[in-house]
């Protein structure tokens, strides 16, 4: 099951990856209104826990600049799973399928 980000959503983890690699910290919500053109900083805030929510971002509560994107891809992960399943057994492709499943996973 893939992650499902819309396209602003994905603009803002884009935006806090260019920003944190660039600055060495992450973005205010007024930094990510202002460069992405957004309307509020309210409308950040739903999206930052909206990402929250999905698993693609984390942050300390109560810290300033303190969100972190998280490896939402997993292509390394998805590719290891993949190999593995082509050789085992039945039973064991199974459990490979949960485990994938429960890692957030798209094996297709």
């Amino acid at each position: 099951m893939a992650v499902k980000l819309t396209k602003k959503q994905l603009a803002v983890l884009n935006f806090l990856e260019d920003f944190t690699e660039e600055n060495g910290y992450s973005p205010s919500y007024r930094e990510i209104v202002s460069g992405l053109g957004l309307s509020s900083v309210s409308a950040v805030a739903e999206h930052i826990e909206n990402l929250v929510q999905k698993g693609v971002l984390q942050k300390v509560p109560g810290a300033a600049r303190s969100l972190e994107v998280l490896d939402y891809k997993h292509e390394e992960t998805v590719n290891l799973f993949k190999a593995k399943m082509a050789d085992v057994s039945d039973e064991e492709k199974i459990i490979l399928e949960k485990a994938a499943e429960i890692l957030n996973l798209d094996l297709e």
